[in-house]
């Protein structure tokens, strides 16, 4: 199916689709002021949404200590990102079958549910059921945003919003911890559950108040994917939970691990040869036909691996070297998310201005490769304000790619197929975070591992140097005598710094495939959809 405008179509528009409207300036009714509310009202979801992935972190040992459930511990994050992934092509296929507004709607109230259900938890089992049917909710939130977005704002002004949008996800990467620690230590973490109450209901209020779609006329009982949805969950969990688990809690070479690989590959299979013959397939594979859609789809997984793989040891690597508390490294993750407000919402201002784009995310790869380069020259001894400038760098490089690729693919798709294109693109991103953290925790405890192993077995350790990697939690590090202090600090950035290096390729790989990318014209006007 080919996307890109014919010979001689008009700059700002594209050629008509079967199944759509002539295009219009606003959906009937929305002016400016009411575009702004609904926008607000998305953010507000999404913020929501986003911040769950992470506000639990710094308040788990707390939790887990009231609940009695340490060997539960790593399922209270990986319930709810594992859910959240699975759904979102669920979300993006059923919305552009039957509308947007109400399914909005039904995923902000599965998410207050799962919400009060986490914030009464009496034990671990109950949290963690909460937090999946968080994720339930919270999945659909971030697909379907994004999608109304595309429903009420031409994609020639989207470009200034989306900055915003991207301005939300790098906002609460560091924020969620920050927010979770402060709730935890000063009034209690289950506030981290009941503060999405009020915000979930005034989110609702304002969907249905504000958010006015066009309405599915003649509608036809849509054939739902049933076999594509449940082997893509099975695929998508096999992936997630190997991530998840492997090095960790099991060995890469264990019975747990191998056996998730091959579930995972079957059901990949499986998922690809149902959707060739769905009449209504979750992910078309029609869509990886589409040069731009499997050109950003692959930068977006690129960016989720180096992004999160870069990020995820960064608090603790600062707790570490620089003797600084939980809260006190989140604060400084703020520097990234100047960052990529500067480059987020400024680029989308110019492209809103100029209308081209193609640009951006290849020069945001590359910044972000060299802040992965920059890290890789962290040491013990690097003074605190030159990490800040690295991480304010890969701020900036992620501010100029990430949420444009979901403007391309939005603009490289008929409107039928926004909320099906935007959901698969954000699923392969999600993909890539769940990879990048595995893939850099990995490579980083066996380079520590065998760190240690040498310190221990070094004249002068004494053997006073701890093996066990479990242990060495920033509170037990500081706790050392001074001289196997320094040795672990040591080992400790000598293990993990290198390991940004071997994201560089990855980032550089994806800079080339986006410059094949087709800069097709944005659109100046919204496209209306009719079923």
């Amino acid at each position: 199916m080919s996307t890109t405008p014919k010979a001689g179509t008009p700059t700002g528009s594209t050629p008509a689709v079967p199944g759509t409207a002539p295009a219009s300036a606003n959906p009937p009714g929305l002016g400016a002021k009411q575009v702004n509310l609904i926008f607000g009202a998305l953010l507000v979801a999404m913020l929501l949404a986003a911040l769950d992935q992470t506000i639990l972190g710094t308040a788990l040992p707390t939790i887990v200590g009231e609940l009695d459930g340490v060997n539960h511990m790593l399922w209270v994050a990986t319930a709810y990102i594992l859910a959240s992934t699975v759904v979102m092509p669920v979300y993006g296929k059923v919305g552009d079958l039957i509308g947007r507004k109400s399914l909005f709607v039904i995923a902000l109230s599965i998410f207050v549910f799962g919400s009060v259900v986490g914030g009464f938890a009496t034990s671990m089992e109950w949290l963690i059921a909460g937090r999946a049917v968080q994720g339930l909710g919270g999945g659909g939130l971030m697909i379907l945003s994004q999608a109304i977005i595309a429903d009420v704002i031409p994609a020639r002004q989207r470009g200034k919003y989306m900055g915003f949008v991207g301005v939300v996800f790098g906002l609460a990467s560091v924020a969620g911890p920050l927010l979770g620690g402060l709730f935890t230590d000063v009034l209690s973490w289950r506030l981290a559950f009941w503060i999405n109450v009020p915000l979930g209901i005034a989110a609702i209020v304002a969907a249905v108040v504000f958010i006015k779609l066009p309405k599915i006329e003649n509608l036809v009982r849509p054939k739902i994917d049933v076999a594509g949805m449940v082997t893509l969950a099975i695929a998508a969990s096999g992936l997630v939970l190997t991530a998840s688990w492997g090095g960790t809690e099991y060995d890469w070479n264990s019975p747990v691990i191998i056996g998730l690989i091959v579930v995972t590959v079957i059901a990949a299979v499986a998922f690809v040869l149902i959707e060739r013959r769905s009449a209504e397939p979750v992910i078309p594979m029609s869509l990886f036909k589409n040069r731009n859609f499997t050109l950003t789809t692959l930068g977006g997984l690129a960016i989720g691996i180096s992004m999160f793989g870069a990020l995820g040891y960064m608090p603790t690597f600062l707790q570490i070297v620089n003797s600084v508390n939980a809260t006190e490294s989140g604060f400084m993750l703020l520097p990234m998310l100047a960052g990529l407000m500067i480059t987020g919402i400024g680029g989308g201002f110019l492209i809103s201005k100029t209308g081209r784009y193609k640009w951006m995310p290849i020069a945001g790869t590359i910044v972000v490769a060299g802040a992965l380069v920059l890290f890789s020259t962290m040491r013990a001894d690097t003074p605190l304000w030159l990490i800040l400038g690295y991480l304010t760098v890969l701020g900036l490089g992620i501010g100029l790619a990430m949420q444009v690729l979901v403007l391309i693919v939005q603009n490289s798709v008929p409107h039928s197929m926004v909320g099906t294109a935007t959901a698969g693109n954000n699923f392969f991103r999600e993909i890539g975070a769940s990879l990048g953290s595995a893939i850099v925790g990995s490579l980083f405890v066996a380079r520590l591992t065998d760190q240690l192993r040498s310190l221990g077995g070094s004249a002068g350790a004494g053997g006073a140097v701890p093996t066990d990697t479990n242990a060495l939690t920033p509170a037990a590090i500081n706790a050392l005598p001074p001289e196997v202090h320094t040795m672990i600090v040591e080992a400790y950035s000598n293990a993990l710094s290198p390991v940004y290096l071997y994201l560089v390729p990855l980032m550089l790989v994806a800079a080339v495939l986006l410059c094949f990318v087709k800069e097709i014209p944005l659109e100046t006007t919204v496209v209306q959809q009719e079923h």
